[in-house]
């Protein structure tokens, strides 16, 4: 039972909504059963893809640089410090104006799987439209 992770052992990947992450801890990779926790990055310019969660919430915790975060309806600045909540079924995406990498935790419960994270400049389904 790991319970235990180190950083470097966490590979980093590219989630569907184009953010780099390292799952710090998560149900494959360890103890954890019902949430996970991931490292996120994103260069200077770039912004993830508009997209929601119907079943997860989540958390972002800002540790580097800033970003310009937008949660349904809202938008608002984000900085080192910070904690957005993230409910289920609401549409986010975040955006980092530079110049350096935006890093932060994105803690998630449910744990994070692709099949619960719907793009919204896809095919897929809006909340509207999933939501019971």
């Amino acid at each position: 039972m790991t319970v235990i992770r180190q950083r470097q052992d966490a590979e980093p990947f590219t989630t569907l909504d184009g953010s780099t992450i390292r799952e710090l801890m998560h149900p494959s990779a360890g103890a954890v059963r019902a949430q996970s926790l991931a490292e996120a990055s994103l260069a200077p310019g770039a912004t993830t893809t508009l997209h929601f969660h119907q079943q997860t919430e989540e958390l972002y915790h800002i540790l580097a640089g800033t970003g310009r975060m937008h949660l349904d309806d809202e938008q608002f600045d984000v900085q080192s410090g910070d904690t957005v909540l993230i409910p289920p079924g609401t549409p986010h995406c975040i955006h980092n104006p530079g110049p350096a990498d935006l890093v932060f935790l994105c803690c998630c419960a449910p744990a994070y799987d692709d099949e619960d994270t719907f793009l919204l400049d896809s095919d897929r389904p809006s909340p509207a439209q999933i939501r019971p």
